[in-house]
């Protein structure tokens, strides 16, 4: 059985991608969760997560002997390993667009990222409108994701027809726009509703909830936990 090392689900948005990936695809996988404290080299984060991985990051599979670090690499390790779940399509055209939209998310909207972590329990709402009136470059990033999300073959499809890789790169992105409520159009917000009823986003979420923690380093809006969580 695969073993799965991720963050804090709350914050954790690269551990996000592979664990909704095998939740959804009904894989087997024991989870291993390395709670976030800091990044610094003597931090307790770093010191459990160094035994497993020497790059000092999650997420990591461990499969046997065998380790996979960075979130698409398990992603495209998972897909080789299970070809008749069709994790990418096997139509030649969406595989490839597929392949694409998830390296681009792997890469770009550094806008995004930055002013817009993951946070699912906490409600920046009003947050959000402030950064969306003073930063041109999220408006960008947001206007590129809502092209994307605009060019899935039907508009009750996912990304390229069925649930997929991409799909789970992408579902981050839909926890940090309703975190910061980002104003995106009606197209938009029927793919989100429909990856946020996916029941391995609702299991992420849940247990996002339930761990109830305050990393500092992750919060650059909240000074304490009970600022701005949602009723």
């Amino acid at each position: 059985m695969y073993k799965l090392l991720i963050g804090n689900k709350n914050y954790s948005t690269w551990s996000m991608r592979p664990w909704i990936l095998l939740k959804q695809a009904g894989i087997d996988f024991q989870e291993h969760l390395v709670q976030f404290d800091s990044f610094e080299p003597d931090s307790q984060f770093k010191n459990q997560i160094l035994k497993h991985n020497p790059a000092g990051k999650v997420p990591a599979l461990i499969d046997g002997e065998l380790m996979v670090w960075d979130s698409l690499a398990i992603c495209e390790y998972v897909a080789e390993q299970h070809p008749e779940l069709t994790l990418w399509p096997q139509d030649t055209v969406l595989r490839a667009r597929a392949r694409c939209i998830s390296a681009e998310m792997h890469s770009s909207f550094q806008a995004l990222r930055n002013l817009c972590p993951m946070n699912i329990e906490a409600d920046l709402s009003h947050i959000g409108e402030q950064l969306w009136g003073e930063h041109a470059a999220l408006r960008t990033d947001v206007a590129r994701i809502e092209q994307i999300w605009s060019q899935r073959p039907s508009t009750d499809s996912f990304l390229c027809g069925e649930f997929g890789i991409a799909d789970a790169f992408y579902a981050p992105v839909v926890l940090r726009f309703v975190c910061f409520n980002l104003p995106v159009s009606a197209a938009s917000q029927s793919y989100m509703q429909k990856m946020l009823s996916l029941a391995s986003v609702q299991q992420w979420i849940a247990e996002a909830k339930q761990e109830q923690m305050f990393v500092p380093f992750d919060e650059p809006y909240r000074q304490h936990r009970l600022q701005y969580l949602q009723s």
